[in-house]
């Protein structure tokens, strides 16, 4: 029988809601990858920015997400990515797609 790693599937979920964490954190506010990356991690999503720059590089390509360079006080100017319109609306469409999922799931595990 093969082994089961539960830390696999664990990594496999949270790489499928990583992308619309994103879009939550950035339609409270502007933020530079590190402030995205700290506020995941307070919230115990693990990510790291290996794995945060392709996802914003591809979010900005779909049209969800722009960015502008502002000067920093402590060291580069640094890149602030914020939700575009489309991104909202996708946004919108995510929330309503978590809300169902996570009553299906209740409904499978309460049956």
């Amino acid at each position: 029988m093969e082994p089961i790693n539960v830390d696999n599937i664990k990594a496999q979920m949270r790489k499928g809601i990583l992308e619309y964490c994103i879009l939550s954190i950035l339609s409270k506010g502007d933020a530079y990858a590190s402030v995205i990356i700290n506020e995941l991690k307070e919230s115990e999503m693990i990510v790291v920015e290996g794995t945060l720059y392709p996802l914003l590089t591809r979010q900005k390509n779909q049209g969800l997400l722009s960015y502008r360079w502002e000067e920093s006080t402590q060291g580069p100017p640094r890149k602030y990515y914020e939700i575009t319109d489309r991104g909202r609306a996708v946004l919108e469409e995510l929330d309503v797609a978590w809300a169902d999922l996570v009553r299906v799931i209740d409904n499978i595990r309460n049956k």
